[in-house]
């Protein structure tokens, strides 16, 4: 898998936001206090922002895609672990915003199976440092 470099690029200044009632935004590279403050929270060193949006970075049918992340979700929770709602979206606007969830606790080998399950080209991962990572999945 070839991913273009605009399209690259576009990962790096998404904001992958986290809902709920410690929001947090999400830039790739940068530390996330918020971020940092879930995982104490959640009592974890790690999490990952994942969708089943879009497979391939493909524009894919709406109902297409909330059956998939419906499917994430059950995943996820199969696991035994919490998804907290959440959306990618490029500051621009030009591509559709994208449904998400942060899971705290989701190691990066389960992370990065999960977002191959599900076709995507790269996933957000976060360690201890509460630095989000840009994770190509090709």
């Amino acid at each position: 898998m070839k991913i273009e470099p605009a399209t690259l690029q576009a990962y790096r200044q998404t904001e992958y936001r986290v809902f709920g009632d410690l929001p947090a935004i999400l830039r790739v590279g940068v530390q996330c206090a918020a971020l940092a403050a879930l995982h104490v929270r959640y009592h974890t060193d790690c999490s990952a922002f994942l969708t089943a949006f879009n497979p391939e970075g493909t524009l894919t049918d709406a109902l297409v895609n909330a059956r998939q992340q419906q499917v994430l979700l059950a995943k996820i929770s199969a696991l035994g672990l919490i998804a907290i709602p959440g959306c990618g979206q490029h500051p621009t606007g030009e591509w559709p915003g994208e449904p998400s969830y942060l899971v705290p606790a989701l190691d990066c080998p389960r992370a990065e199976r999960l977002g191959r399950m599900f076709q995507q080209n790269a996933i957000i991962w976060s360690g201890a440092d509460a630095v989000p990572q840009l994770l190509l999945l090709g």
